[in-house]
């Protein structure tokens, strides 16, 4: 499963980006996906992820959004209102089983088999 990202760029603070993670052509039913993001130096960072539910980390929550495409076949991270914090690199994931679902944190801290490539965002002050 090979997965591509799009969306990535330069915004101000306050503006808004869009990501979205294709799979080459397939689709993403019976997968749990989601979306990571890390800064050089940090831990990477779980930021959103969809299990039977959609789930944003508390420090994106009310700003963050990640939702499904028609028949699953991409998925998308919708930020808003952004900050020079939320600067970092942007990786989606997937996978069918990844193992630690049933940490605290669930899909958001799970690990995952499939990679994209990750595409860079960068928020102005």
């Amino acid at each position: 499963l090979q997965l591509v990202e799009t969306g990535g760029g330069l915004v101000e603070h306050g503006g808004s980006l869009e990501l979205s993670c294709a799979a080459s052509g397939l689709s993403f039913v019976s997968y749990y996906v989601a979306w990571f993001r890390q800064v050089p130096g940090k831990e990477r960072e779980g930021v959103a992820c969809i299990d039977s539910d959609l789930n944003v980390a508390e420090s994106v929550k009310g700003r963050f959004t990640i939702y499904e495409g028609p028949n699953r076949r991409a998925f998308y991270l919708r930020m808003d209102n952004l900050k020079p914090d939320d600067t970092a690199i942007y990786y989606c994931a997937a996978d069918k089983s990844p193992s630690g679902l049933t940490s605290e944190l669930g899909c958001l801290s799970a690990e995952y088999a499939h990679w994209g490539q990750g595409t860079q965002v960068t928020v102005s002050s």
